[in-house]
């Protein structure tokens, strides 16, 4: 009876034992799968990192590598970006593999094990874990560490942040675009280079010149920009890099921008200009979303890590290691009248190398990969190795104590805090003109909560700067006439030309060019110069130019940018639907016919041509959209830093009184044989007027570095 009484619950038990063992063997079959599908999809992606490499290397070999391969040279991932791509890759091609298999109700991938997934991935394993010493005065070289609640927000190789979701054609990764005949609200998406030729080009090529803006002011921008973000390609196997080099074949990442008809370059240049996509990131956990999101191969600070790197390994490359006082290493094979040059990239050739195989100077190393991409850049790379230079030896006179690497971060941090106070100080308030105090008022102290990474819009609403660079540079002598031969430079001629500054006058007369010469001006029918709307990365008759302009659209599209109106309502802004409410907010009803002519609706109108179609604000040079992003980007990026230049004890008191007196002018005159430099360096300037003898530019006085000797 006792038997009979314990029998339900006996089968009961064996009941619960066998649904825990089926459970369990689902577990393990899921896992398995998992682990199959992921080791199978490690292999493919290994297998395209190789060839891509390797077909990179053999095309700078050749005779004639193309425009692309030429710019793929400078701007491939290396190091920890390449190990956070190829997770990426692995990641999402995995749970393309693995959606074929579950019935998912969405594409967050329910009903998949998302935590496994991610672990057999490597997603949640950072190569190289950071311990961070809270109390260390300096900034890691990878960003880590700044928040203390959360040590990895604004480090290098992490996404993007989004401040509105993603907008993908399949919700998942595909850019609208992708599919011919799909929409987006009812409208096909007109081709980026059909936007570009006729909304950004004009045939008059003539530059309508800033009266109010030296070329500095564009110059600067660019440094700003590659201190802050850098999102290299996606890698790819050899096949499909020759399909998409040559063939056009859209796949995979290749996302090519098809000539339209009429168009000059089908004549010249094939059916395309191929287009790669962009690296992107594993999902961060809880999966909210598993949207692609682009990888920022950069710290999100202000931090000169264009200088001295976003990552270790650079930085210590980077560095003079032979020598005890925490110099930069300086080219030994070349000097500019006996000033130093920036190092050679080792591996040979180079791009630099490839466009004058006579002249055959390599490109220059440094902090950022696209060191060399054009002279004006170089130049001002130079500059900022040099003067890191003089306040090692500087800071060595007052303090002889000090070893290598105090020196070394001292000179760091003072040239990061040169960068942020000219950026907010002379920069800024000439790109927001009447609404840089809406936009960041005057700053109240570091603030844990804030969210300093740079946003996945802000790499496109920066690009605003593509619209002031003018047609031709200019090189001038000590009296600021035209220096030598061929004074005047088209741009076209200057894209990885480090040959013209070793060989041919070293950095004086371009430097002298930026302060004496004015940037283009934005004017609705006038955006970009031909040079780079047709001309981009061509520095010879003998390779094909690309178009920026396109690039600039196929990229957000790319990124899964939400549309021009999205953005609108983002800042409060109107949101223009009709004919006449667009006229309205452009000032211009021509150009509003256009768009609309193009995108059937405002809604689909990209946000890089969106935003840089708006009328200037009083007294700047963005319209009321990108004052709105850029402002509220620059003000996150400086409240959220916890090493900012002015949180009370990142400096002393009288530290910041020095601080506060540097200028551009002054970093010519301490490291160029330059002595004439204008009192503005920003405001258009014609010498002699505004110009004055370097011994009237305050100097940075370093005494309040002086410490106790040990």
């Amino acid at each position: 009876m006792r038997v009979l009484l314990h029998f339900p619950a006996f089968l009961a038990f064996l009941i619960l034992l066998q649904t825990a063992a089926s459970a369990r063997n689902a577990r393990t079959t899921k896992t398995a799968t998992i682990y199959d599908t992921v080791s199978q999809v490690k292999v493919q992606v290994n297998k395209a990192f190789l060839e891509s490499r390797a077909r990179l290397k053999m095309a700078m070999s050749s005779l004639t590598p193309t425009t692309r391969q030429l710019s793929e040279f400078l701007k491939h991932a290396k190091g920890r970006t390449r190990t956070a791509i190829r997770s990426g890759q692995v990641w999402e091609e995995s749970l393309k593999k693995l959606r074929k298999q579950v019935s998912l109700t969405n594409v967050t991938g329910q009903g998949l094990d998302l935590t496994s997934l991610s672990w057999e991935v490597g997603c949640d394993a950072p190569a190289l874990p950071v311990n961070c010493n809270i109390s260390s005065p300096y900034r890691t070289i990878t960003g880590d560490c700044n928040n203390r609640k959360k040590p990895a927000l604004g480090a290098a190789n992490r996404a993007l942040a989004r401040w509105l979701p993603a907008e993908y054609e399949d919700g998942l990764s595909l850019p609208f675009g992708w599919t011919p005949g799909k929409t987006r609200n009812g409208f096909s998406l007109p081709p980026a280079r059909e936007v570009s030729n006729q909304i950004a080009g004009y045939l008059n090529e003539e530059d309508v010149l800033d009266q109010n803006r030296s070329l500095l002011f564009m110059q600067w921008g660019q440094i700003v920009d590659h201190d802050l973000d850098f999102a290299p390609e996606a890698e790819m196997g050899s096949d499909s890099k020759v399909q998409c080099d040559e063939h056009c074949i859209q796949g995979d990442s290749c996302f090519p921008i098809m000539f339209p008809t009429g168009d000059p370059k089908l004549k010249t240049q094939g059916k395309c200009m191929p287009f790669f996509r962009a690296g992107f990131v594993c999902p961060t956990s809880p999966y909210q979303s598993l949207a692609r999101e682009q990888i920022n191969a950069l710290t999100s600070f202000l931090d000169a890590s264009l200088v001295y790197g976003p990552e270790p390994n650079l930085a210590n490359r980077l560095r003079n290691l032979s020598s005890p006082l925490g110099l930069m290493a300086v080219n030994e094979e070349v000097s500019d009248h006996g000033l130093p040059y920036l190092p050679f990239v080792e591996t040979k050739p180079s791009s630099c190398e490839v466009i004058n195989k006579t002249a055959g100077v390599p490109c220059f190393l440094a902090g950022d990969s696209r060191a060399s991409e054009q002279i004006l850049l170089a130049t001002s790379h130079t500059l900022f190795i040099r003067e890191h230079n003089r306040l090692v030896r500087e800071l060595n006179r007052l303090n002889p104590q000090w070893d290598g690497e105090k020196l070394y971060q001292e000179a760091r941090k003072i040239l990061g805090a040169f960068i942020q106070i000219i950026t907010f100080r002379d920069y800024l308030p000439i790109v927001l003109g009447d609404e840089m105090e809406k936009w960041i008022p005057p700053y109240q102290g570091y603030n844990e909560s804030v969210d300093p990474r740079i946003s996945n819009v802000f790499t496109f609403a920066f690009r605003f700067g593509h619209l002031e660079i003018p047609s031709t540079v200019s090189r001038l002598d000590e009296n600021y006439q035209p220096w030598g031969s061929e004074p005047e430079l088209p741009l076209h001629t200057l894209f990885f030309n480090t040959w013209r500054i070793v060989k041919d006058g070293g950095i004086d007369p371009l430097v002298r060019g930026l302060l004496a010469k004015k940037a283009k001006l934005m004017r609705q029918n006038k955006m970009m110069t031909g040079e780079l709307r047709n001309k981009l990365f061509q520095p010879n008759h003998t390779i094909h130019g690309f178009d920026l302009a396109a690039i600039n659209i196929q990229r957000s599209r790319d990124h899964g940018q939400p549309g021009y109106n999205s953005w609108r309502g983002f800042c409060g802004l109107s949101q223009p639907r009709t004919l006449d409410e667009l006229s309205a907010v452009l000032g211009n009803e021509v150009l509003a016919k256009k768009l609309l002519g193009l995108y059937g609706t405002a809604e689909n109108i990209d946000i890089w041509i969106g935003a840089i179609a708006e009328p200037l604000i009083h007294r700047g040079r963005v319209g009321h959209l990108l004052a709105c992003l850029l402002g509220q980007q620059f003000q996150r990026i400086r409240d959220g830093d916890r090493f900012w230049w002015e949180n009370p004890g990142v400096f002393t008191e009288k530290q910041r009184d020095s601080l506060q007196k540097m200028s551009f002018s002054r970093l010519v005159c301490d490291n160029t044989r330059i002595t004439k430099v204008p009192l503005n360096p920003f405001q258009a300037n014609s010498y002699p007027h505004g110009f004055v003898d370097c011994s009237v530019i305050e100097k940075l006085d370093l005494s309040p570095w002086a410490s106790a000797k040990d």
